[in-house]
């Protein structure tokens, strides 16, 4: 969707507020959140492409105002009334241990997968597609449209645009692409800078 997330490429949005030594958490109910977050995940109910879909629909308005964790409180309230995790009175399982909390970082599915062929291999010329997906996608509105250069494949891995939308992984490659900087922003740019994508192959046409 083109939301107010998708920053890429944009200007005028004031100073980032880099904070040398910046703590993992600025305070306590901030590390809560993240506990609660990776708590619920345990349960399975939704994917990681999901929950990023959910913050992408905040108001433009509040999702400017808020800060990060601001964001997943947000989201989380939002979650937990469209799954009516309020009306059961049945304990959800599993519950987070240390042991499943280090689990949870583990078992994602090999990118290797000699079934799915590549359509396009390092060196290939490429194109973004341009189009203005309604739900979930990881393709910048910066580059639609533009050309790159295949760098590396990444192999195989889930589709976040059906992923989100319970659609199916979708499972196929990820590509490095190398976009100019000059073919993105224009003679000013300095010739030498390039920007490199991690797109799926749904993401790209042959050039």
């Amino acid at each position: 969707m083109n939301g107010v997330h998708d920053m890429g490429g944009m200007e005028g949005l004031g100073d980032y507020g880099y904070e040398v030594d910046e703590p993992v958490f600025h305070s306590p109910w901030e590390a809560r959140m993240y506990a609660l977050n990776r708590a619920m995940a345990a349960w399975r109910i939704w994917n990681l492409d999901a929950w990023r879909h959910d913050i992408e629909r905040l108001p433009a308005h509040e999702y400017l105002r808020m800060s990060y964790y601001e964001k997943w409180l947000t989201a989380m309230e939002k979650r937990v009334v469209t799954y009516k995790l309020l009306e059961s009175s049945v304990p959800r399982v599993p519950k987070l241990t240390p042991e499943s909390a280090t689990r949870l970082n583990r078992g994602l599915t090999s990118s290797v997968d000699p079934t799915v062929p590549a359509a396009f291999q390092p060196g290939d010329r490429v194109r973004a597609r341009q189009i203005q997906p309604p739900g979930h996608t990881r393709l910048p509105r910066y580059v639609r449209g533009h050309y790159g250069i295949i760098h590396a494949d990444h192999g195989v891995h889930i589709f976040p645009d059906t992923n989100a939308h319970y659609q199916g992984k979708n499972r196929h490659h990820l590509y490095s692409v190398r976009f100019s900087a000059q073919d993105l922003w224009g003679p000013s740019a300095k010739a030498q800078d390039s920007i490199y994508l991690d797109l799926w192959e749904a993401y790209l046409e042959a050039a």
